[in-house]
């Protein structure tokens, strides 16, 4: 078994359980099944409801009653459109095209230079590699995601986006391998498959698939996974190093999704079934 404590806070679980189940609920998710759901991976309830007051002061979560009075968690819209965007990356079911590139630039002003230091991050985590100074670029597919995400921060009106073709002098290849660090990713992706494709393999081998056991597995493995589409913007294979990785981790994280998150449904809706339509 994975030693939570080792490689997934209880924070970044929380997201990934709303990303999962927890936004197909019919209402808030209650705090006790909050608890209940976080401790099959191993997380307290102190933790829980710490982690838990750090994304209601960022805004991703909101306090809300459910049907029956009892206090629970709801989603705020940016955290819905967080996810929503990220189903884009995290879900892809088909190897990136080459569509072109999108460019940021941007220009903070010296009096608000803390701001440079946010857009920088923001940008890098959203796959962008650097160019130039000041000048950022990612695959042009990935520029939708970062409008809502500059704009929610208040960060576009220093922020010029330009859409465009590598035309050289250097060949592309090469260029790519300057503006990523790919060993780095290289490195995220191999990392991934160390801890979870022998999950996968002792799947294969059952032929139940038991509600608990495949909730804990599914969302240790999505809580892994759904950082990686982010370090790696998802560039065409005919620009990345031979034996890229990234497919055999995707198709890994694809098969874990395939066979264990409808019954992890299961355990995480207790007696109901959640479904991505949000139908019960």
């Amino acid at each position: 078994m994975i030693n939570v404590s080792d490689q997934h806070a209880p924070r970044s679980l929380i997201v990934t359980f709303y990303g999962a189940y927890g936004r197909f609920f019919p209402g808030p998710v209650p705090v006790a099944e909050l608890i209940r759901l976080l401790a099959a991976v191993g997380v307290d309830a102190p933790s829980v409801r710490s982690s838990v007051s750090r994304l209601k002061r960022r805004g991703l979560l909101v306090p809300a009653r459910t049907a029956a009075g009892a206090a629970g968690y709801a989603l705020s819209p940016d955290a819905r459109q967080l996810l929503d965007d990220g189903d884009l990356r995290v879900y892809a079911t088909t190897p990136p095209r080459d569509e072109g590139w999108v460019l940021a630039v941007f220009s903070v002003p010296e009096s608000e230079r803390q701001k440079r230091h946010v857009l920088r991050s923001r940008l890098a985590g959203l796959g962008f590699g650097t160019a130039a100074p000041g000048v950022w670029i990612a695959p042009a597919r990935l520029y939708e995601e970062t409008r809502h995400t500059l704009g929610r921060l208040r960060l576009d009106p220093y922020v010029d986006f330009f859409r465009g073709e590598h035309l050289g002098f250097a060949a592309t290849f090469e260029a790519v391998a300057r503006w990523w660090d790919l060993a780095a990713i290289a490195k995220q992706h191999e990392e991934f498959l160390d801890r979870h494709a022998r999950v996968l393999h002792d799947w294969e081998a059952r032929e139940d698939t038991e509600p608990e056991e495949a909730y804990r597995d599914y969302l240790l493995a999505l809580d892994s996974w759904r950082h990686l589409p982010y370090a790696d913007p998802g560039l065409p294979a005919a620009l990345l190093p031979e034996d890229w990785p990234g497919a055999r981790s995707a198709a890994v994280f694809r098969a874990l999704h395939e066979r264990l998150r409808d019954a992890g449904a299961a355990f995480a809706a207790g007696t109901e079934t959640l479904d991505p339509a949000g139908e019960t």
